[in-house]
């Protein structure tokens, strides 16, 4: 538990904010006022979006995990503190958070700007309900907060899910309190050549993932013992279902879809499909989507509030994914 900040790392610390906290200050102190600026975490997804301009100053995110209360399932930590590292904190008390593991360079940060749902999110849930609070650093180099330890705490306007998927360019992430849950204590993948995928989403309980690809599904069943024998069963009814050590090869690019559209798919055929989600990985590049309408006239004015001179991370364009 190195990364654990405060000096009693094997203690459950409940999360607080620490207004004072000299490390997020002198983030905000080195991201400034002036000039174009960039959070640089992995690197994973670094041209989601949009290239950043060559003139960008790069800094990067404090890391380690501030506090942690397993009682309470929500963790406090730093954004430049890696995914990995921190599931690996979080499993020693059999807990994980929805944020997914591109690679193990992947960061908080990084995973929250880039706002992508991990393949197993019917299980673990989406990453814009997992951020409970945030503190990012303005475009003017002051320390904000939005959100609350606890749902019932957050009043006003929701930044956290705000800020989920912004690529950066509303503001700088340094630090935020995360949603955890329990790890199952059976967790199992199944693949089928002749069953449909739809058929299985409405036959399986609370499966954690249901994926299609080339003419095979492939579904992830996960909780106790017992249910999952009772869920297997189910499956045999429609199927036949043999187990596998883990989901697909996932193709290098990600397509977001709604989860009707999967219906008609008609992608590369390397083509990864989440039913129910909408998500799609594959070998090509999903088409560039532009926003209109009323939805590129709120999307213009959040950035104007929040950036007015345009130094967060110009060059990237949430609404062009």
């Amino acid at each position: 538990m190195g990364l654990v900040a405060d000096p009693s790392p094997n203690t459950a610390i409940a999360p607080t904010l620490r207004i004072d906290d000299p490390v997020l200050h002198e983030f905000a102190a080195d991201v400034g006022s002036e000039g174009p600026i960039a959070v640089v975490g992995g690197r994973t997804r670094w041209d989601l979006g949009g290239a950043a301009d060559d003139d960008v100053r790069l800094v990067t995110s404090p890391s380690g995990i501030v506090a942690y209360t397993p009682d309470e399932m929500t963790v406090q930590v730093r954004t430049g503190t890696t995914v990995a590292e921190l599931h690996a904190a979080l499993a020693e008390r059999n807990q994980r958070t929805a944020l997914a593991e591109r690679s193990t360079a992947s960061t908080v940060g990084g995973a929250l700007a880039v706002g992508e749902n991990d393949v197993h999110v019917l299980g673990r849930g989406r990453v814009r309900t997992a951020l409970l609070q945030v503190r990012y650093v303005s475009a003017e180099g002051r320390l904000v907060t939005g959100g609350g330890p606890t749902v019932k705490n957050v009043s006003g306007f929701d930044l956290p899910r705000l800020m989920v998927g912004s690529l950066g360019t509303l503001g700088l992430l340094a630090e935020v309190i995360l949603r955890t849950n329990p790890i199952p204590a059976v967790s199992v993948w199944l693949t089928s050549p002749d069953c449909d995928p739809f058929a299985v989403l409405d036959t399986v309980r609370s499966p954690s993932a249901v994926l299609f690809t080339q003419g095979r599904t492939w579904v992830q069943l996960e909780g106790h013992g017992p249910d999952i024998d009772h869920e297997r069963a189910r499956l045999d009814a429609i199927g036949a279902f043999t187990e596998t050590e883990g989901e697909p090869p996932l193709p290098m690019h990600r397509w977001s879809l709604s989860p009707a559209d999967l219906r008609t798919f008609d992608g590369p055929a390397d083509s990864v499909l989440s039913i129910g989600v909408g998500t799609v990985w594959s070998s090509e590049p999903q088409s560039p989507r532009r926003l209109a309408g009323s939805n590129a006239l709120i999307a213009s004015r959040l950035k104007r509030e929040f950036d007015p001179t345009g130094r967060l991370n110009p060059g990237r364009n949430p609404a062009a994914r």
